[in-house]
């Protein structure tokens, strides 16, 4: 996979993307299949955190396997992209993240995806992350059916962008496979984008 990656993006922009470590803050749909693309675009540096287990109303979205059903998260997530590149660098954190201890789970981190299921965990993590300068991709509006184009990448800040269409509640529009998959492919897109551009960016 290394060297099509080469042939497809350089051998300077995919050192770029090796070196660079991602943090993930929750394993669930947005979380999993934002890992799994970060993965095959040649990430290897990854910090993802989680409490939770697998269930199987999981397995209509998130990136997990039946026979997964009842491991912690992070374990399955870790076994099941170890399967797409063996020689990736996953720290693996069973943790609620809180505002006690966000900081430190992200500390060695320079990009950070919020894929959390609350509002106020969102925004706690925005909070107390965004000062230190870490770039931040969130996701806010990404239930229902079809309107996927209304899925955005939103510029909010230098180091904030926030992926959604900023309006639907998965209270009221359930969180289904397609417009979950486009939201995560998005955010390991505008991760993708940051990295190459990182030291263009920091020259201008």
């Amino acid at each position: 996979m290394r060297n099509n990656l080469i042939k497809k993006i350089g051998k300077v922009n995919l050192q770029k993307i090796e070196n660079a470590r991602v943090g993930i803050a929750g394993a669930g749909g947005l979380g999993s299949n934002c890992a799994l693309n970060l993965v095959r675009v040649g990430f290897k540096r990854l910090t993802i955190v989680d409490f939770d287990v697998i269930d199987p109303s999981n397995l209509d979205r998130q990136f997990y396997f039946l026979d997964q059903v009842g491991m912690k998260k992070i374990e399955a997530l870790k076994a099941n992209l170890l399967r797409l590149n063996p020689d990736i660098e996953l720290k693996t954190i069973n943790a609620k993240i809180d505002s006690k201890n966000v900081r430190e789970l992200f500390s060695d981190c320079e990009v950070i995806v919020e894929c959390l299921d609350k509002a106020e965990s969102k925004s706690m993590l925005v909070a107390e992350l965004l000062s230190l300068g870490k770039f931040i991709v969130s996701a806010s509006g990404l239930g229902g059916i079809g309107a996927s184009d209304g899925i955005k990448v939103h510029k909010v800040k230098k180091n904030l962008v926030i992926i959604g269409d900023l309006r639907s509640d998965i209270d009221n529009s359930p969180a289904l496979s397609p417009r979950v998959n486009v939201a995560a492919a998005k955010q390991a897109d505008v991760v993708l984008e940051f990295v190459v551009k990182k030291n263009l960016t920091e020259q201008n």
